[in-house]
């Protein structure tokens, strides 16, 4: 707990400093009773003054600073501009957690990635903790900003790819400093942290939470110790988060009469329980199976191999569909799609997703 170790760094810095005032005292006294007259007397009075002046150092310093870190501040809203400012001067520690953050939009967008390479570079850690856009949770949000006309999973797959593009770009030593995972749970609570301070707040009913009051608090406060424990809570469960990595790209193994040829990742959606992946980066000729890895989420996600089909529009979900999910997730881009449908191999291990859908693989080959 930040708690603790708070109160660990405290009591050392009131050692370090009462210490050495301590240890100057005892010098004047040993002096003072060395010494006669009023060099003695001078020396005594100093000695019993440092004295006093250390152990009210030792004992209140804490104390100020514990009534000190427990003061709460209130905002009307959250200010992207300051806790920019404050991101840009980080060096231990950033954490946000949100369904998605407006610091990446495009008014900010320069601003907040250049203040966040400058943490990086100065040694912070940087987690980011935002709502998976796939989940039932981030379409529940969206209902709750109906009036605020709020497309909660289109706003987070923005986010993503934005935050994609600015990790591609990172060299490797600052890359490994930068983490973002997708939580699947319901949203309760909003956390944007630099070093020991963050501003939190909870998500409203039909409001957007930047717009609401915001508690500047200290991390090692009690309010500072419960959400860090809500962020730990989520960030540790495997079962409900995802890394941006497998959340952007799948690997697969492309096969050839039943041997392994190559490893590559490729971009992903799932539609209707059915998996489709782009196969631009590499042709697909002859016979060729695939083993695929798909995030621990997706429905039928144990590792299996799949012939490739082409999306037809006669299956259960038209290709228009599936190419407007690709768009969704990634853009638009530049390129055209191979789009291809994962279809379980002719006697490969079914799951019980591939089981469902055996009757739109036979229509879709």
């Amino acid at each position: 707990m930040p708690g603790w170790s708070g109160r660990g760094g405290r009591q050392r810095r009131a050692l370090a400093v009462g210490g050495p005032l301590l240890a100057v005292a005892v010098v004047m006294l040993l002096a003072a009773w060395r010494s006669t007259g009023f060099l003695s007397d001078l020396l005594l009075n100093l000695g019993a003054s440092v004295v006093l002046a250390a152990i009210s150092y030792v004992i209140f310093d804490p104390l100020f600073e514990e009534a000190r870190k427990a003061r709460v501040q209130e905002h009307l809203s959250f200010d992207q501009q300051a806790f920019v400012t404050r991101l840009d001067r980080s060096a231990r520690r950033v954490r946000i957690l949100d369904t998605w953050t407006i610091l990446l939009e495009q008014r900010h967008r320069e601003e907040t990635l250049s203040a966040v390479r400058t943490a990086l570079t100065n040694g912070a850690q940087v987690q980011l903790l935002l709502l998976d856009p796939d989940c039932t949770a981030a379409q529940q949000r969206s209902e709750e900003l109906e009036r605020q006309r709020v497309d909660v999973p289109r706003q987070i797959r923005a986010n993503l790819r934005h935050l994609a593009a600015f990790s591609d770009a990172l060299d490797a030593r600052l890359r490994q400093r930068l983490q973002v995972r997708l939580y699947d749970a319901s949203p309760s609570i909003q956390l944007y942290q630099w070093d020991g301070r963050a501003l939190i707040s909870f998500f409203p009913i039909g409001k957007l939470s930047f717009n609401v009051p915001q508690l500047e608090v200290d991390m090692d406060s009690p309010w500072g110790g419960f959400v860090h424990a809500r962020f730990e809570e989520l960030w540790e469960h495997e079962q409900a988060t995802l890394n941006l990595e497998r959340y952007w790209s799948a690997t697969v193994t492309l096969r050839h009469d039943d041997l392994d040829v190559v490893e590559v990742r490729v971009p992903y959606v799932t539609v209707d329980g059915q998996h489709y992946v782009d196969c631009q980066g590499f042709r697909v000729t002859g016979p060729l199976t695939v083993r695929a890895v798909l995030p621990p989420r997706a429905p039928g996600a144990t590792p299996a191999v799949f012939a490739l089909a082409e999306p037809a529009d006669g299956d259960r979900t038209p290709a228009t569909i599936v190419s407007r999910h690709f768009d969704q997730k990634y853009g638009h881009g530049d390129g055209e799609r191979a789009i291809r449908r994962l279809v379980p191999a002719p006697g490969a291990p079914r799951t019980p997703a591939a089981r469902a859908g055996t009757a739109d693989d036979t229509h879709g080959r």
